[in-house]
């Protein structure tokens, strides 16, 4: 519980941002002999480090946790699990981690340790801003950044554009995510985005994925031409119809929306892969 293994959708999107950053650098050449093993290291160290963030997090949040409905059962707040327990798994996940980083090459060790201190930030933002989403944003999709150094040797235009597209996408999916605690949250002083947007909300998450969208199919199209760009749609109608569908007074439709981006971003990785085996 502590690492949230009975709620994957973390897992994945944490996970997935690796493995689409490897389908855009292959996107106008061909997988190549290799592919498989690093993207087994991305998911296992999507894991590993997603299980550790989740830990992390409840450590320094132990007393807000107690204060939130949705959170107040939690292992730490409700004592089924000790602060040196924790302290401790979070030492064996951070281990498999670095397992994971020794494997890559040098340049992408380089770029994946840029992550640390966003990773470390990231559980104090929303005591100090309300767009703590955003932060989330940029750590959650520093796997493109690793996986373009990984496979090229470098970040490319494509690639950075690809970044900002999927730090939208973060801010989007959260803030429909930070709907179930706007109540709990503005109780205690916890800010976030979707507190932020307040009753604009709905129309704040249309124009975010709508620039997701425009930044991702530009990736697409500096990296393979207008095909890239064109196997942004199965995706980028995903998002659409995330939009429409979004009410913000409904809790359990937001969490059901949030879940949803697993398939969104395994469409975007399915067409980007697509385009690197058959075109």
């Amino acid at each position: 519980q502590l690492s949230r293994y009975d709620r994957p959708a973390g897992f994945w999107l944490l996970g997935l941002p690796c493995l689409i950053g490897m389908a855009l650098t292959r996107a106008p050449f061909d997988f190549v002999p290799g592919d498989a093993w690093l993207a087994a290291l991305f998911i296992i160290g999507a894991v590993a480090m997603r299980g550790a963030g989740c830990t992390y997090n409840d450590i320094l949040d132990r007393d807000i946790d107690a204060k939130v409905a949705r959170t107040a059962l939690r292992p730490l707040p409700s004592g089924a699990v000790t602060l040196k327990q924790a302290w401790i798994w979070l030492l064996v996940q951070c281990g498999v981690g670095l397992a994971v980083l020794l494997c890559l090459p040098d340049i992408a060790k380089l770029v994946a340790l840029g992550a640390i201190p966003m990773v470390a930030l990231y559980p104090l933002m929303k005591r100090i801003t309300w767009w703590p989403q955003v932060w989330l944003g940029l750590t959650f999709n520093w796997g493109v950044l690793v996986a373009a150094a990984a496979t090229q040797g470098q970040v490319t235009q494509a690639d950075a554009l690809l970044y900002g597209a999927l730090i939208f996408w973060t801010l989007g999916y959260d803030t429909i995510y930070a709907i179930q605690d706007r109540e709990d949250d503005a109780l205690i002083g916890v800010k976030s985005t979707a507190l932020r947007f307040g009753a604009s909300l709905k129309p704040a998450i249309t124009v975010i994925y709508v620039l997701c969208i425009a930044l991702a199919a530009l990736a697409g199209y500096v990296a393979a031409g207008w095909y890239g760009a064109a196997a942004v749609t199965p995706f980028a109608l995903h998002l659409i119809q995330q939009a429409i569908r979004l009410d913000p007074a409904n809790g359990a439709r937001a969490l059901q929306l949030f879940r949803a981006n697993r398939e969104a971003g395994l469409l975007l990785f399915a067409c980007w892969a697509f385009i690197a085996v058959a075109i």
